[in-house]
């Protein structure tokens, strides 16, 4: 039977593609009621090269550039809606950031290597899941207006939990530098002095971009504008230095909160223009996992998604009324954290920067990733709903 490729244009391949993800998008949410991304990451994946060989994530630089500033608009905005203060006068939060990473970590670690996988594999496995996907948590609460203890406490230990999953993930790309290299400098590079400064841009861009626009009187609909090419322009000097796009986003926006300017609600979404963005990287993103690697690493990837929703609930329950919270609530924060696929996607794909290509060897994390695409969205969803924190929730 011909390619599909081989009836259509190829330059219009991606466009239609985003149309069907588009409309699967909006069909899904306004008849099933479930969130958009699951119907973009559902067509992502069915279109992929590896199922009916439409759309190749490495057919295009410029799909791949606007799908890691999408990822990057999102992480900017996440760190915005950090406030640091609240771990100064709520420590427990810190601390239950601690214990369910950590526990997530030596869990699944345990299981994957329990299942046979290399040393190597399972450390970066067992760090990537650690993390939880900001893209998932911060559109699932955006499109379901959701506010309150559990929104609040979700979006603060995603942003901790992939600034940890991060630094632990880059720890063991440094030691496999040194094992394979004997240099310390080289292995130090690779990951503490890359991590430090990508802060550092980060940062840097958090204090002069907020001061020009001061200075020019920016605010508004151009102040939208401002910050999107300022993350445009740090994401592309992030990948240009092989530093770490997504910790200087975060760290930009934290930066930005800290110095106290003011975003309105179309900002904070980046309008259209992130709406957009937003539907092509979970179509992207979707169309790195085939199908025969899904069905390799089922086994293990349904051991450690069950794995990992049973440490991150514990870990986000144990310090609940200390915390200041119902024990309730605290189980359905660790529900919340539940999405994982883009984060890891990204960072697995950052590893081959420095001669590192583990995707073959992580079939499980492309089983993981295709579970947590589908069903991540709708459990944050229901977490939020039964917290009562979205507006239709609250009127019943």
């Amino acid at each position: 039977m011909p390619n599909v490729i081989s009836i259509i244009a190829p330059d219009l391949i991606w466009p239609f593609a985003l149309a069907i993800a588009w409309i699967a998008g909006e069909f899904g949410y306004r008849l099933l009621r479930i969130p958009r991304l699951t119907s973009y990451g559902l067509v992502g994946f069915l279109m992929a090269a590896g199922q009916l060989g439409l759309l190749s994530p490495s057919g295009s630089m410029t799909i791949t550039l606007l799908a890691s500033i999408s990822f990057s608009l999102i992480l900017f905005e996440l760190g915005y809606r950090i406030n640091l203060h609240w771990l100064r006068s709520n420590p427990w939060l810190g601390a239950t950031s601690l214990l369910e990473a950590g526990l997530t970590f030596a869990a699944v670690y345990a299981v994957s290597i329990w299942f046979g996988m290399a040393v190597l594999p399972a450390l970066l496995l067992a760090s990537l899941a650690m993390s939880t996907s900001p893209a998932v948590v911060l559109r699932v609460i955006n499109e379901q207006h959701s506010s309150g203890q559990v929104t609040e406490r979700a979006l603060h230990l995603t942003a901790f939990n992939c600034v940890l999953a991060l630094f632990v993930f880059k720890v063991v790309l440094g030691f496999w530098v040194f094992e394979h290299t004997g240099s310390l400098g080289q292995a130090l590079l690779s990951s503490l002095v890359l991590l430090a400064a990508s802060a550092a841009a980060g940062s840097l861009f958090g204090i002069a971009v907020p001061g020009l626009m001061r200075k020019l009187k920016i605010h508004g609909p151009d102040a939208t504008v401002a910050y999107a090419i300022a993350v445009i322009m740090l994401v592309s000097i992030m990948h240009l230095l092989a530093f770490s796009p997504a910790l200087a986003a975060l760290t930009f926006g934290l930066m930005v909160r800290h110095r106290r300017v003011a975003l309105d609600q179309a900002q904070r979404n980046f309008g259209a223009l992130g709406n957009l963005l937003v539907v092509l990287l979970f179509v992207f993103v979707a169309t790195t996992i085939e199908w025969h690697k899904v069905v390799n690493g089922a086994g293990i990837a349904v051991a450690i998604v069950a794995t990992r929703f049973v440490t991150k609930t514990i870990g986000a329950t144990a310090f609940a009324h200390l915390g200041g919270i119902s024990w309730r609530k605290g189980m359905l924060t660790g529900l919340a954290l539940t999405p994982l696929s883009v984060f890891a996607l990204v960072m697995l794909d950052q590893s081959k920067d420095i001669g590192i290509s583990l995707v073959e060897d992580l079939a499980a994390l492309a089983a993981m990733s295709l579970i947590l695409e589908v069903f991540g969205p709708i459990v944050i969803q229901r977490a939020l709903i039964w917290a009562r924190e979205t507006p239709k929730s609250k009127e019943d």
